[in-house]
C-alpha cells in the first residue's frame, strides 16, 4: 500500500483545457505526481462520433497505463459522457470523470434547481449531465446548450477577444432568465469564465475541475493512497505540439516552471 501512494495520477483531455483540472488537482493535492496527455492531434472531440471518441479515449488510457498510474482522471467532458463506463470496466485502476462531480455540485448550490449546462455538441447530445442531475434531483430543470465555437476560439488564444464576447452573448443571453446555476461542461471553458460571467452576471457558475479534485482526494484518502512526496514529478505530453499550446499551458499553470510538452504518437489500431 505504501508503494501505491507514490504512483502518479494520469489525466487526459482532448487538448490543453484539461490543464484546468490539473491545476485544481495540484492545488488540492500538492504532493501528488501527475502525467498529463492532451490529444491535440484529434481536437476537438465534441465534433466527432461517439465511436471515434471512444477509440481516442482508449488509446489515451493505454498510453497513461504505461506510467503505472494509480488513478486516471478523464478531464474531457466529451470522453466522460461517452466512454467513462467502458474505461472503468477495462482498466484495473480507478477511473474518474468530471460529469458526476459537477452535477452534484450544481444540485447543491442551485436555489431553484434551474440548471444550465454548456458544452460541446457531443456532450450536450449525450444528455449525461441531465441524467446525473435528475438522479440527484428529479424535480430539477436542466437546459443544455452546445457552444461549439468556444473551444477553437480558446485554442487560438482568443481569451479576451471581442469575437469571443460576441459568440458568448449569442450562445448564452437566451439562458439569462431561465437558470440560476451554470455548469461549464468543457475543461476549456474556465479559461473564458470571466466572459461567461459577464454575460450571465446573476448566475452561479460551477467548474467541474474543483468538484473533481475534491472527489479524487476523498478516494485517495479512503484507499490510503495519498502521497506525501516533497518533490512530486509532473510530466506533460501532447499528440501534436500546436502553435498556441505552450502559451495557453503557461497561462493555466504559471507556477509550473518546467512546463514543457513532449510530443507522442498514439496507437491508431481500432479498439475491439
Amino acid at each position: 500500500m505504501g508503494e501505491m501512494r507514490y504512483k502518479p495520477i494520469g489525466v487526459f483531455d482532448s487538448g490543453v483545457g484539461g490543464l484546468t483540472v490539473v491545476k485544481a488537482l495540484m492545488e488540492l493535492l500538492p504532493s501528488e505526481s501527475f502525467v498529463y496527455l492532451g490529444d491535440t492531434a484529434n481536437l476537438p472531440y465534441g465534433e466527432k462520433s461517439a465511436e471515434m471518441v471512444r477509440q481516442y479515449a482508449f488509446h489515451n488510457a493505454q498510453f497513461l497505463q504505461e506510467f503505472d498510474i494509480k488513478v486516471m482522471v478523464v478531464a474531457c467532458n466529451t470522453a466522460s459522457s461517452v466512454a467513462l463506463e467502458e474505461l472503468q470496466e477495462n482498466f484495473d485502476f480507478p477511473v474518474l470523470g468530471v460529469i458526476e462531480p459537477a452535477a452534484r455540485e450544481a444540485v447543491r448550490v442551485s436555489r431553484s434547481q434551474q440548471i444550465g449546462v454548456i458544452g460541446t455538441k457531443r456532450t450536450i447530445r449525450s444528455e449525461m449531465y441531465t441524467h446525473k442531475i435528475h438522479e440527484l434531483s428529479p424535480q430539477a430543470r436542466v437546459i443544455g446548450k452546445a457552444c461549439p465555437l468556444f473551444v477553437p476560439l480558446i485554442e487560438e488564444g482568443f481569451l479576451h477577444h471581442e469575437a469571443t464576447m460576441l459568440v458568448a452573448k449569442e450562445y448564452l443571453s437566451p439562458l439569462a432568465n431561465d437558470i440560476d446555476t451554470l455548469i461549464l461542461g468543457c475543461t476549456h471553458y474556465p479559461l473564458i469564465r470571466d466572459t461567461i460571467q459577464s454575460v450571465l452576471p446573476h448566475v452561479t457558475i460551477v467548474d467541474s475541475a474543483t468538484s473533481t479534485a475534491r472527489e479524487l482526494r476523498q478516494l485517495l484518502l479512503e484507499r490510503d493512497w495519498l502521497s506525501d512526496q516533497l518533490s512530486p514529478k509532473r510530466q506533460f505530453f501532447a499528440t501534436d505540439i500546436t502553435e498556441h499550446l505552450h502559451g495557453l499551458a503557461r497561462m493555466i499553470l504559471p507556477d509550473v516552471p518546467s512546463l514543457i510538452f513532449e510530443e507522442v504518437r498514439l496507437a491508431s489500431t481500432p479498439v475491439v
